[in-house]
């Protein structure tokens, strides 16, 4: 059963990794996909364009359409939200995806990427919410979904690099507080992140290149996972952090071998739960 068949998705950072293949998990369906992301151009390290992921939704049996926009800039999500409701007639479900990711000790960051990091993995993620929510409510089932890590005060979750720490728990606080706040509007707020390392831009340009991608899963992973969540009933399924494996494990898939970069090969684990690299 296809069960976002017609159901339009919202998704940033929709032009590569995590949040293209959730795209083009739900382009399998039939969705309408209103792909979110600033890169128009091809960019010598970060494969794919807004354009490219629209063909490749369409392929799919999806229904793309190019958003460009900087998610830090209220005009911009604005108008990428306007060009979606025009295109499709509303909005069921919006995928936060896009982040800024900057592994650095407390000395070691410059503002400008402090700034970065706050204006679009925070405020970015708050505003597209914000700006959604009211398209959201004329659902049937909407969902928000933030790709993010479950809350823990661990001063180890902290050390090594706090301030990206603090910008990505602060998308974690956008789901304990709308989960709350939306819950009489039945509009489902949660967050998921994965177990382990994902093979994208990110993990071979800031954790190891191809090694570490070989050392991690597919982002496939995170997609069918974030399929499941989302075609849940939005009133009874709210306020939650999942993890991608354990929402599969939970839908009866306990094979997760086909996941793997490379079949049978030891998996980085996600740091931020295994505070930096413990087993």
């Amino acid at each position: 059963m296809k069960m976002l068949k017609n159901k339009t998705l919202f998704i940033t950072g929709a032009s590569r990794g995590i949040g293209k293949a959730i795209a083009i998990r739900a382009a399998q369906d039939g969705a309408n996909i209103a792909a979110v992301a600033k890169t128009k151009e091809p960019h010598p390290k970060l494969p794919g364009t807004v354009y490219s992921a629209v063909e490749d939704i369409n392929m799919a049996g999806g229904h793309g359409l190019a958003c460009i926009a900087d998610i830090r800039f209220e005009d911009q999500v604005q108008a990428a939200v306007d060009a979606t409701i025009k295109e499709f007639g509303g909005i069921d479900i919006v995928i936060n995806d896009a982040s800024a990711i900057n592994l650095t000790s407390t000395l070691e960051t410059e503002m400008k990427r402090f700034d970065l990091m706050f204006s679009v993995n925070v405020r970015g993620t708050f505003m597209c919410s914000k700006l959604c929510i009211p398209h959201l409510k004329k659902s049937e089932n909407p969902h928000i979904l933030n790709l993010s890590p479950p809350l823990n005060m661990a001063p180890k979750w902290f050390a090594h690099h706090v301030a990206y720490t603090m910008s990505k728990y602060g998308m974690s606080m956008c789901v304990l507080g709308m989960a709350e706040e939306f819950k009489k509007d039945k509009i489902a707020v949660n967050a998921l992140w994965p177990r382990t390392a994902i093979a994208t831009a990110a993990v071979k340009n800031l954790l190891g290149g191809e090694s570490a991608v070989k050392h991690s899963r597919k982002p496939e992973i995170v997609a069918d996972a974030a399929y499941y969540i989302i075609t849940e009933k939005s009133d009874k399924c709210t306020g939650n952090f999942f993890i991608d494996d354990e929402v599969l494990i939970e839908h009866g898939i306990t094979d997760l071998s086909h996941y793997s970069v490379v079949p049978n090969v030891r998996l980085i684990p996600d740091f931020f739960l295994y505070g930096g690299g413990e087993t």
